[in-house]
């Protein structure tokens, strides 16, 4: 190779990228669906502040107001007739009172797991694993139930104000999640505009409800509605509240009412997504969360009493809807407010379902990081969102649309038994943590959130009585049979892990007596030739080649190939009998025989040929693969597969070669545009990051990388795009490459093993005298600095 500092050679250079791959049809359509991916190193930008948290985490709280009076009227009613109403508010208060104690308990909650909480982890910290997988399981049946019972009592406002669109509800339903989804494949960022607003716009809408009802009654002018109206649930007689039915349908109505605590773990679940100091945004917004929710569920409680409304049986129009429509009055005025009050409600229901899709992919990702769920679930997608657990989300809720037919009333039977699990195992667990450790006012701590997981435990088993027969059953069967499912699931796992795992008395010398390399011949074409030139560059005790014969004219026409092969002339080939053809067999039989001495280690290397996808499977088979599976579980024997694209050289492409470099657009695609000296770019540090820190004298007369030159100094700056150590036993350097829009540049640290701070993807400045190694501009001992 030529040497930079010869007369003849050329002039080093910064690197550059050259080969792109093409893009796939597939990743084309994403991208156009979902717009460009989003680099990793912007992950911290996607953090939500508290304004938008409030409209995304709190929706499904908030929103929950919507419809949990008239579940509960839709319990009493039929059992108690207009008696109801006068037992709405005491129950209205023991929701209340519920309310606030499971507040303070996940206060507590977010102020000890100050970066994720929820009662998954909780648990596992307290309990255990096995606990903690019941708390996971009991959260994601709840998660997925959420964004079926949201989405549906949206339509039903949709519905209560046009009914004449009452036969499509099922579809819209659907239609409803599957645009959530995509929402939320573009990212959380995005998500978070388009769903925080509908959380004011609900607020202020039913504020204006509340007023304007309120002066109505005090002016005595707010109607009370008529009972006796076709499609309403039926009016039983009033009875003793001390008999055992009546016990029985007081707690169904509680069941039905506690459906509006649903969503309250969702900001201890996404602690994460909040800007930082997380902890204490968290908790401030779970306080605001919880006191508008007890505010709306009051508020509507009292009206729905005070006006006598109504549930139907079909749905339409719901109790709140009937309230705004009384508050507001029918002028015009009151018309245009009825359906903005009925719009921020269908608004907010469909974000509720929306906070689901922030605090499940997360749940999904602690518990696949433990091992138990697939690890696909751990992945972010092309948006930097979980992508897996969204769409895994979607199917399991759409299913269930489907078998329910979106009927608010039926998906309420499988609502809350899993959130309230959630609930007692995360009271129980901080109370435990609280008596563990005894920090500060503990005991308080540990009362208030012992109290919290024992009035969950309560509703739990009220629950699960009362509405057993109405679907309950289903969650407690489902339930069991999904940690059962986890569990495997990790074992699994762990006996993987535990075979990967590196012994240092089973492990293999580094360096061994004698390499020899064999490479298994199917015909003689190019492919051999080239696996033949992989051989030899391993430098290996001797090279040979190995045919096993199923065919005896096939064999011979292989063996006088080889002869006739210069480039083969060297390497002698063997012909091996396979009489059952079984040549995984035969391999295996070759391998042992090679290795039977203990100071050999072999590497067998098969030539293996790709076709076109379709045709290639129709046409050829995929022996390379079967052959190379079993060979990898013999001690000292490596199966290698050389692949060689056939399809590829038939179509005449080639990977596409260019001189020029990609200039990182913030906003627009990546462009391919020669470097020139005239060019104009902006620094990397200028593109990517915007600092409120002083400026460093590192920063001053930064250059373009691919503007530098050999043997004068520069300043440069740029993201570390990999980082490369010597090993243990050599000389230490750290070798660190730097890149901008226009280049890339090595920089060599003599004398060290690592540097402090400094990780891939970390924004860099460095400046230093600029040579050379290999062709390649070099910066040798720079002084640098990380920037934050």
């Amino acid at each position: 190779m030529s040497k930079s500092w010869t007369d003849d050679a050329p002039t080093p250079v910064a690197l550059q990228e050259h080969a792109h791959l093409k893009d796939p049809i597939s990743y084309k359509v994403k991208r156009a669906l979902l717009g460009n991916p989003l680099n990793r190193h912007t992950l911290g930008h996607q953090r939500l502040a508290k304004k938008f948290a409030l409209g995304i985490l709190s929706s499904d709280c908030i929103s929950s107001s919507a419809y949990g009076s008239e579940q509960i009227l839709i319990a009493l009613l039929p059992a108690f007739g207009l008696a109801s109403f006068a037992l709405m508010m005491p129950m209205t208060v023991v929701i209340i009172c519920i309310l606030t104690i499971i507040t303070l308990s996940y206060r507590n909650v977010i102020e000890v797991y100050t970066k994720t909480g929820g009662a998954y982890i909780v648990t596992k910290d307290n309990f255990g694993p096995v606990m903690s997988i019941i708390a996971a399981v009991a959260l994601m049946l709840d998660y997925i139930v959420t964004v079926a019972i949201q989405s549906a009592a949206g339509v039903a406002a949709i519905i209560s104000t046009f009914p004449s669109m009452h036969a499509g509800k099922v579809y819209m339903t659907v239609g409803i999640i599957l645009l959530i989804m995509y929402g939320n494949l573009r990212g959380v960022k995005e998500a978070g505009k388009s769903f925080a607003m509908p959380t004011y716009l609900f607020i202020g809408g039913m504020a204006i409800v509340f007023i304007t009802g309120l002066i109505k009654a005090a002016t005595g002018h707010l109607p009370v509605l008529s009972t006796n109206v076709a499609g309403t649930f039926p009016v039983g007689h009033a009875q003793g509240l001390l008999t055992f039915s009546a016990v029985f349908i007081m707690l169904k109505a509680f069941a039905n009412g506690g459906s509006s605590l649903t969503g309250l773990e969702a900001i201890s679940d996404g602690v994460a997504l909040f800007k930082v100091p997380e902890a204490n945004n968290a908790r401030r917004t779970l306080v605001i969360m919880s006191t508008i929710l007890g505010t709306l569920v009051i508020g509507v409680s009292w009206f729905a009493q005070r006006i006598h409304a109504m549930p139907y049986e079909k749905g339409t129009p719901t109790v709140i809807s009937q309230i705004a429509k009384e508050a507001l009055g029918s002028g015009t005025t009151g018309r245009v407010l009825f359906v903005f009050v009925q719009g921020a409600t269908m608004l907010i229901l469909f974000a509720g379902a929306n906070t689901t899709y922030n605090a499940f992919p997360i749940l999904c990702n602690f518990v696949a990081t433990d091992g138990y769920l697939p690890h696909q679930l751990t992945k972010r997608g092309h948006r930097l969102s979980f992508s897996n657990g969204i769409i895994f989300l979607t199917s399991a809720a759409i299913a269930l649309v489907i078998i329910t037919g979106a009927a608010v009333d039926r998906l309420v039977a499988f609502y809350a038994l899993g959130v309230f699990t959630g609930f007692t195992l995360a009271g129980f667990g901080m109370a435990k943590h609280a008596y563990t450790h005894r920090i500060g006012n503990w005991k308080l701590k540990m009362f208030i959130n012992a109290l919290s997981g024992s009035v969950a435990v309560i509703v739990v088993l009220v629950f699960a009585v009362v509405k057993f027969t109405e679907g309950a059953w289903l969650v407690i069967t489902i339930a069991p049979i999904a940690v059962f499912s986890l569990l495997r699931l990790n074992r699994q796992y762990r006996r993987e892990k535990a075979a990967l795992i590196f012994r240092r008395e089973e492990s293999r010398a580094t360096s061994i007596s004698r390499h020899d390399v064999t490479i298994l011949v199917d015909s003689v074409d190019v492919a051999t030739v080239g696996a033949v030139r992989y051989a030899r560059s391993l430098n290996p005790h001797s090279i040979s080649a190995v045919h096993f014969v199923i065919d005896d004219q096939r064999a011979e026409e292989i063996r006088q190939s080889w002869a006739d092969a210069p480039a083969l002339d060297d390497v002698t080939l063997e012909l091996v009998d396979c009489p059952d053809r079984r040549l995984p067999n035969a391999a295996m039989d070759f391998a042992i025989r090679a290795t039977a001495s203990r100071d050999v280690e072999l590497t067998l290397i098969l030539p293996r040929r790709s076709y076109a996808p379709f045709l290639g499977k129709l046409l050829h088979d995929q022996t390379a693969e079967e052959i190379a599976r079993p060979i990898s579980q013999l001690p000292r024997v490596v199966a290698t597969i050389i692949p060689f694209d056939v399809a590829k050289i038939i179509s005449g492409e080639n990977l596409a070669i260019h001189e020029g470099h990609e200039i990182d657009l913030p906003s627009a695609d990546r462009k391919v545009v020669p470097v020139t000296p005239q060019m104009k770019i902006k620094p990397a540090s200028a593109v990517s990051f915007i600092s409120s820190e002083p400026v460093s004298h590192y920063a001053e007369n930064v250059t373009p990388i691919g503007m530098i030159t050999w043997r004068n100094r520069a300043h440069v700056s740029g993201r570390v795009t990999s980082i490369k150590t010597a090993p243990r036993g050599a000389a230490p350097i750290v070798e660190v490459e730097v890149w901008d829009e226009t280049g890339g540049v090595t920089l060599q640290f003599l004398g060290r093993r690592e540097i402090s701070g400094l990780d891939v993807g970390s924004q860099l400045l460095a400046e230093g005298m600029v040579g050379e190694t290999n062709g390649s501009l070099t910066i040798l001992n720079p002084s640098y600095e990380i920037v934050i």
